[in-house]
């Protein structure tokens, strides 16, 4: 087995059982240490970080808000989790010479254009779409994919299997069909 793609990035069978340890091991810690089951996902990081900068102007709204009394603003090992994500993906790709900065993908500039404008609309747009159905699905692909699945709920294969079933859609409609 290859370790490294062609293009110098990692093997994705090398990543996916990487990840699954990961999974393992943070649901044996968190049960052993935190005394109580946690498993990975994403998203409520994202949902608590919007809490500690809201907390900056408007403490008081955050604290008689319902959504952030149930979801604790904190930063926990989840939210370093996710901030260590970020770290590594950049160490990553900074190692193996990926690392580039790229207002339009050139992918969506053939499709769509060079405008960095209306890649940034569709980026907030899509931002906040998959924000709203993880919120709604209660957890995102992360956390359904990985913690769901290990746990094998139903509500996972059902939330998993909608995450991408929309996303081969919304795909299709905005890239098309790729030509051989």
């Amino acid at each position: 087995m290859k370790w490294k793609t062609d293009d110098g990035g990692w093997s994705p069978y090398l990543a996916g059982a990487l990840l699954g340890v990961l999974a393992i091991a943070s649901a044996f810690a968190t049960t052993k240490f935190l005394k109580k089951t946690s498993f990975l996902g994403a998203s409520t990081t994202f949902v608590r970080a919007a809490g500690l900068i809201e907390q900056t102007v408007a403490a008081e709204h955050v604290a008689a808000n319902e959504y952030y009394t149930k979801e604790k603003v904190r930063v926990d090992w989840q939210f370093m989790l996710v901030l260590g994500i970020f770290i590594g993906a950049l160490v990553a790709s900074v190692s193996d010479g990926s690392f580039r900065f790229e207002s339009v993908p050139p992918t969506w500039e053939k499709r769509l254009g060079p405008s960095i404008v209306k890649r940034a609309i569709g980026a907030i747009i899509g931002g906040i779409i998959a924000m709203i159905g993880a919120r709604m699905a209660d957890g995102c692909p992360s956390g359904h994919g990985l913690s769901g699945m290990m746990q094998l709920s139903v509500s996972s294969f059902v939330a998993l299997g909608m995450f991408f079933g929309c996303g081969v859609l919304v795909a299709h409609l905005v890239y098309g069909r790729r030509s051989a």
